[in-house]
């Protein structure tokens, strides 16, 4: 019995662009639910399960950043759900703002299906762990919590943090090479991620928040001036 195909949420105010996704992403295997604003994601999102959303940032209302920011805000199982971002603004710190508030990627419009598809399937590989670099040897502690890769979370006495694909991925390039300096361009390649090299530094400054005790002293995730950044887990 084959599995079943990935579902993806398209949100946009834009009917055409929607309708233009849906048949594209269904053509190539995808099922593919649709929504005109944030309101009606949210609804959907409370109904079904999704493994990606692909979220406009201009909407009427409450805007896809917004909604990003509330969903990484929002229960272990929804605020995990991988957010790919389009935007109609180029600039980079637009971008970066984006990424700030808990997307894990982002397209500028306009921009080909065929970019968006193989963005998608990145996402995704990721997601699923098709293609890691090498499987952790040994278990990572920080601060008495213990990253598991597969369930892209920390987990301690009574507590559980759960963190995004992109978050999850950072930690597992950095534990596979524990006390090693790895650059900004090294972990840019293992993420998938491009253009401006502060896209690192942000996804850096969210994984602080939530292993760190202190994000503004970090003990764990430690910069390595002019290099790179280096954990150095318990």
């Amino acid at each position: 019995m084959s599995a079943a195909p990935p579902h993806i949420l398209v949100v946009d105010d834009d009917g055409r662009l929607r309708d233009l996704l849906r048949r594209y992403l269904s053509e190539n295997g995808f099922l593919v639910s649709t929504a005109a604003d944030s309101a009606e994601a949210r609804a959907k999102l409370e109904s079904f399960s999704f493994d990606l959303l692909v979220l406009d940032v201009m909407m009427p209302g409450e805007s896809g950043l917004d909604l990003t920011q509330d969903l990484r805000r929002a229960d272990a199982q929804t605020g995990a759900v991988p957010i790919l971002m389009l935007t109609a603004m180029a600039e980079a710190e637009d971008r970066i703002h984006g990424l700030e508030r808990g997307a894990d990627d982002y397209l500028t419009k306009p921009f080909e299906p065929r970019e968006l598809l193989l963005r998608i399937r990145t996402i995704l590989r990721r997601v699923n762990g098709a293609a890691p670099a090498r499987a952790v040897g040994a278990p990572v502690l920080l601060g008495g919590l213990l990253f598991d890769a597969e369930r892209l979370e920390l987990r301690g006495p009574g507590r559980t943090v759960r963190l995004t694909e992109a978050e999850a991925a950072l930690l597992r390039a950095l534990a596979e090479n524990p006390g090693a300096t790895l650059t900004r361009d090294d972990l840019a390649q293992r993420l998938d991620l491009t253009g401006n090299p502060r896209t690192v530094d942000v996804q850096v400054t969210r994984l602080r928040r939530k292993i760190e005790p202190d994000p503004r002293f970090p003990r764990y995730l430690q910069t390595v001036r002019g290099k790179g950044y280096a954990l150095l887990p318990d």
